[in-house]
């Protein structure tokens, strides 16, 4: 179930919106909705990632500089 939800843009945002809007035959509600949804994604992937460096550092899970030097012939 969909819930409405109002937020305050910037002018020049607006109109871009509604300029990609028009270009696409989308609504600028479409267009938000789906652009919030790539955001929410992206950033739940990158706070998994980061969460999941933590725990294999935690877990001992790592490798020196100097191993990493040697792998690269540095």
């Amino acid at each position: 179930m969909a819930e409405q939800f109002s937020l305050r843009l910037p002018k020049g945002t607006k109109e871009r919106l509604q300029q990609l809007a028009n270009a696409t035959g989308r609504t600028k509600a479409f267009l938000a909705q789906d652009a919030i949804e790539k955001y929410l994604e992206l950033e739940a992937w990158q706070i998994q990632a980061i969460q999941d460096g933590i725990k294999s550092v935690d877990n001992g899970q790592v490798v020196s500089y100097e191993d990493i030097k040697h792998e690269w012939g540095i």
